[in-house]
């Protein structure tokens, strides 16, 4: 396993992380198969989307928020439900296949780190 942390600067904030995976998975010396991105975090998840127009992250912080408003009759006493229900919404972590020692990702895939509960410094952790 290796691991890189990502830091968010707002509440709501999709990061791409693709380069620093594809780094990991050089790091992790894995030429075929696969790897699982993870992070190891409730009010945050990982995803794959596009990355080649930044409007589309921006566009989906945007639903999310929309989805699951921060405001709510919830009773959790720390006041970031909608964090934690988004978190789960998208998911932990994404299992992205490996070929010639890249990821194998569409034209225009990314993988991001999705930020619910931020500003905050996140880790990533990449295994095979």
């Amino acid at each position: 396993m290796t691991s890189f942390s990502v830091p968010t600067r707002r509440r709501t904030h999709w990061v791409d992380i693709t380069a620093p995976v594809r780094k990991a998975v050089r790091e992790l010396g894995v030429a075929s198969g696969a790897v699982t991105v993870f992070v190891p975090h409730t009010t945050a998840g990982i995803t794959i989307n596009e990355h080649a127009d930044p409007d589309v992250a921006t566009d989906l912080e945007g639903v999310f928020d929309r989805l699951v408003p921060w405001e709510g009759p919830y009773r959790h006493a720390e006041g970031n439900t909608a964090a934690h229900a988004k978190a789960s919404l998208v998911g932990s972590s994404a299992r992205v296949p490996v070929e010639d020692g890249d990821l194998r990702l569409g034209t225009w895939q990314g993988v991001f780190l999705c930020e619910f509960d931020g500003p905050r410094t996140r880790q990533v952790w990449v295994t095979p």
